[in-house]
């Protein structure tokens, strides 16, 4: 068996795949990247994969960022996953909604990619 040459995978939720390869591209030489474009798929992926971290936007169809963070961090397969917001819902009461959902962090779009990259290397750091 090969072993990966990434200790981490960082899945990315976002029905906009211009913000997933900007993203990616920001994380792609230090992390093995996984991506979903909808919540659905997204709650699979993160079952079948652990992934060290997931970026997930608020704003999708069918089912929301906060949706999907509700889910995960309510299944004991995936409670554990740290969840990062990256959203362009910039209001106090939608910051609050997620991180009592359980994420870690919430950045705003647009972002900083070097701020991006950097808080994810923070709460990975630990492994």
């Amino acid at each position: 068996m090969q072993e990966t040459p990434f200790k981490h995978q960082v899945l990315i939720v976002d029905d906009d795949t211009i913000n997933i390869k900007l993203i990616g591209n920001v994380l792609r030489e230090k992390f093995k990247i996984l991506f979903a474009t909808n919540g659905f798929d997204a709650l699979k992926i993160a079952k079948a994969n652990q992934p060290s971290l997931i970026l997930l936007d608020v704003i999708m169809p069918e089912m929301n960022g906060f949706e999907v963070c509700e889910k995960l961090k309510s299944d004991p397969e995936t409670h554990r996953i740290p969840i990062i917001f990256v959203t362009a819902e910039n209001l106090p009461k939608d910051r609050f909604q997620g991180l009592g959902l359980g994420a870690i962090d919430y950045i705003t779009k647009p972002f900083n990619p070097e701020d991006l990259s950097i808080k994810v290397f923070k709460y990975l750091a630990h492994d």
